[in-house]
């Protein structure tokens, strides 16, 4: 019998429920395989539970809040048990988007320009005077806001005309305590997935994102048959290069481990710029890691293995 692995899902973020679709799918992969699965809601009981249970490790397949922003991270080395994905500080660098862009911008990654604001800067400096610069700021409309800390793209909104922007904040806002105005970039939306390998990053094909809305936002993520998938991206042999180098720069500059995905766009002059990175990616039907994992013949499985050997074993 193969070692115990505790998976832990669900929660009490925004994103439960695609939570515990991914952790269902990873439980049943690693039961399949032969591990000693156990699957465990984050609850009260969650510590407890762990100590009892004593896993040899844990699969993190939370999404959101407490589950990528570094606290069950912390948790978990706490108790001394291994765990999946990247560590305390990588996880807490990328989930803050607004700290990851300005790392981004100071080492040479391009990034779309924007601003970041708090509810404080709205509530006791009275910031929403201000928010008739923003275009001038940001290059002119369109522009997209959303929570600085958020996945899935929740809250997330395209503002075309100044009277949308305070409606759009107030949305970001709900979500959060921070929220960002960034410049809109018409192009080819990108989700390119990194794994570790023995000679440094491994990029896996980038998927290519056609919502046939138009706005690749919760409900595109998540409803079969709203978005387009091409993988590998249609993109030239060059733009291919660079989206591949910047993805495991990003993996790199952040100190991710075992797994990240980052979310680019390539806009209409063949330049990409990266949006974002995530550090427990999806692994439902519809989610771009297991795509991009399959279309270089690993199985799911397979890949679900390889995580979780990655924590078995110690790789750092």
């Amino acid at each position: 019998m193969k070692e115990k692995i505790a998976v832990l899902m669900g929660g009490r973020s925004l994103e439960r429920e695609v939570s515990l679709a991914s952790g269902k799918r990873v439980c049943d992969a690693l039961a399949e395989l032969g591990y000693r699965v156990v699957p465990l809601d984050v609850t009260p009981e969650l510590v407890a539970t762990l100590r009892s249970e004593r896993p040899d490790a844990v699969y993190i397949a939370l999404h959101g809040k407490d589950g990528e922003d570094g606290t069950v991270q912390e948790l978990l080395e706490f108790l001394g048990i291994a765990y999946t994905g990247p560590g305390v500080v990588a996880s807490a660098l990328a989930w803050d988007k607004a700290v990851s862009k300005r790392l981004f911008r100071e080492n040479g990654i391009p990034t779309p320009t924007w601003v970041t604001f708090t509810a404080s800067a709205f509530k006791e400096m009275g910031a929403a005077t201000a928010l008739d610069l923003l275009p001038g700021v940001l290059g002119g409309f369109p522009l997209v806001v959303k929570p600085a800390e958020q996945g899935s793209a929740l809250g997330l909104t395209r503002v075309t005309a100044p009277a949308e922007l305070p409606g759009a904040l107030m949305n970001a806002l709900s979500y959060g305590d921070k929220a960002i105005v960034e410049r809109w970039i018409d192009g080819v939306e990108l989700a390119v997935s990194v794994l570790d390998g023995p000679e440094g990053p491994r990029v896996l094909p980038p998927v290519e994102m056609v919502a046939l809305s138009g706005l690749f936002d919760f409900s595109a993520m998540y409803t079969p048959g709203e978005t387009d998938y091409y993988v590998p991206a249609r993109l030239d042999e060059a733009v291919m290069a660079e989206v591949i180098r910047l993805a495991a720069d990003v993996h790199l500059l952040l100190g991710c481990r075992h797994v990240s995905r980052v979310d680019m766009v390539v806009g209409a002059n063949g330049a990409p710029q990266v949006l974002e990175c995530n550090t427990s990616p999806g692994m439902t039907e519809t989610s771009l890691l297991p795509m991009a994992a399959a279309a270089v013949d690993i199985t799911f499985q397979e890949l679900v293995e390889l995580l979780a050997r990655a924590a078995l074993d110690g790789i750092e």
